[in-house]
């Protein structure tokens, strides 16, 4: 018999083979007994099974009929204990508001408009009274005039001794009842409008070249007048000329053309019963907000 090679491996399997099949089988036996021992859960197993489709295979919506409802641990352990009456009375509080509209009909809102807007008129009416009294001998004297028409005093200067005869310039001597007027005005509220108007007969002058330049100059010469007076506010002012456009009487005679020439300084004030509506409305939308809130 040959001497072996040392260097020649040994024949047939490793030894550690041997030690790895045992392992390996023990292994088996040790799943195959857990397997045996385990009891399969359908329903885990299909949701199980529907999450790895969901995640690695076609994803795809599945209807839920029942929203989960969750366990509640008090009512498996627990059971309600009976009340009983309370010796306190309950109170409630209640409102009857239902609607965002105020408690006030229309026809009460008319009728309290209407004692304002009539108050209002005899506030105005006293005030052209006392603007009368001051014109007095003005007036007497035909110069000029004073009126109302609703909410406003009309003080109307006549072309008799204010201007002569187309032209702008105001008279000499015409000043003092220029003072008397703008004294009134300073003395009064609202908005004042310096109105020029003409009769119908054309002019065309080196000075002026119609009717509207000559109504709207003397309305400057007036207006300009009243301002020099430091105590005449000038945001109150508006200066307009109106030529023929707006005559008093028809044009048909000489007198009456001479009471179409005229520039009227009106006082107008604002109307209350705005002030009223927009009350209103402001408690209506504050309703509004109240009962959206």
């Amino acid at each position: 018999m040959a001497d072996e090679c040392p260097k020649c491996p040994e024949a047939g399997a490793p030894r550690w083979l041997a030690t790895f099949a045992d392992l390996m089988s023990l292994l088996m036996c040790f799943f195959v007994l857990l397997l045996s021992f385990a009891t399969m859960d359908a329903n885990k197993f299909k949701k199980m099974s529907e999450s790895m489709m969901n995640a690695f295979g076609v994803q795809r919506d599945i209807p839920a009929d029942d929203v989960p409802m969750g366990t509640s641990i008090i009512a498996q352990h627990f059971s309600p204990a009976q009340t009983e009456p309370t010796l306190l009375p309950d109170v409630k509080q209640s409102t009857n508001q239902k609607d965002t509209q105020l408690d006030v009909s229309a026809k009460d809102m008319e009728v309290l408009k209407k004692q304002i807007m009539e108050e209002k008129l005899k506030e105005i009416e006293e005030q052209a009274e006392q603007i009368r009294k001051t014109l007095q001998e003005e007036i007497n004297a035909g110069l000029v005039t004073v009126t109302t028409e609703g909410l406003k005093i009309i003080i109307r200067i006549n072309e008799k001794g204010s201007f002569p005869s187309g032209s702008a310039v105001l008279k000499a001597g015409f000043e003092p009842v220029m003072d008397k007027i703008t004294e009134s005005v300073n003395h009064s509220v609202g908005e004042v409008a310096v109105a020029g108007h003409t009769d119908d007969v054309p002019i065309s002058t080196d000075w002026y070249r119609s009717n509207w330049e000559l109504s709207a100059a003397r309305s400057v010469t007036v207006a300009h007048y009243m301002l020099n007076n430091k105590n005449t506010d000038p945001k109150r002012i508006v200066i307009e000329g109106y030529a023929d456009t707006r005559p008093l009487v028809p044009n048909d005679s000489d007198k009456n053309r001479a009471k179409n020439r005229r520039v009227e300084i009106i006082i107008e004030q604002d109307d209350p019963t705005v002030d009223l509506d927009d009350s209103a409305t402001v408690i209506q939308s504050d309703a509004l907000a109240d009962k959206l809130n």
